[in-house]
């Protein structure tokens, strides 16, 4: 059971963070493609490798959970750590859709930078080897994409709109009230744990 659920875990890891990999290891082939192919069956067939990927994953890590393989265990002060970091990933994660935040405008990619502190979020408060494969993955993934998009927008001249105290604030509020809606009762509910001890 302990290596199925390995398999399937890995399986998803590697058909999810692929297709999300490719402007990372093949940005010429993907606009080539792109082009042959047409925008929306490229979209299609990108959100069903990635949407068998997620499963694949959810699947794998809830059996995985069942067995689990300990590492080590980590120290509970590593859960105010890993509190405070998801905290910041929220923020992060809400810079990307609120207009005109200063989180955006001098970060320039933070959702990708929100899944890179949720990943070492959970890497330091998790020491499972099912936990390592997911969260480690993940934060490797994060850390080659923020690099691949900063060289992107480096090459391609992008500029982003300045931010505003407005759109700061609300980007801050947007995701510190995710953020404790998730902690508080989100996390039991889809995940079976609550992370602040409820």
């Amino acid at each position: 059971m302990k290596g199925l659920a390995m398999g399937y875990l890995v399986l998803g890891l590697v058909l999810f963070l692929g297709v999300h990999s490719v402007r990372i290891v093949a940005d010429g082939w993907r606009t080539q493609t792109l082009a042959r192919m047409g925008e929306m069956p490229w979209k299609g067939l990108y959100s069903l490798v990635s949407a068998v990927g997620l499963a694949l994953i959810v699947w794998g890590y809830g059996l995985a959970r069942q067995q689990p393989v300990v590492l080590w265990l980590p120290p509970i002060g590593m859960r105010h750590a890993a509190a405070l970091l998801t905290l910041i990933a929220f923020v992060l994660l809400a810079a990307t859709y609120v207009p005109r935040n200063a989180i955006k405008a001098r970060l320039h990619h933070p959702m990708v930078l929100g899944v890179k502190v949720w990943a070492l979020a959970h890497l330091l408060s998790n020491g499972n080897l099912a936990d390592v494969l997911l969260f480690g993955s993940f934060l490797l993934w994060a850390v080659l994409s923020f690099r691949a998009a900063r060289q992107r927008d480096r090459a391609q001249g992008t500029v982003y709109a300045v931010g505003s105290a407005a759109g700061t604030a609300a980007a801050v509020v947007v995701g510190a009230v995710a953020w404790l809606g998730f902690a508080f009762w989100g996390h039991a509910w889809l995940i079976g744990v609550a992370p602040l001890g409820r």
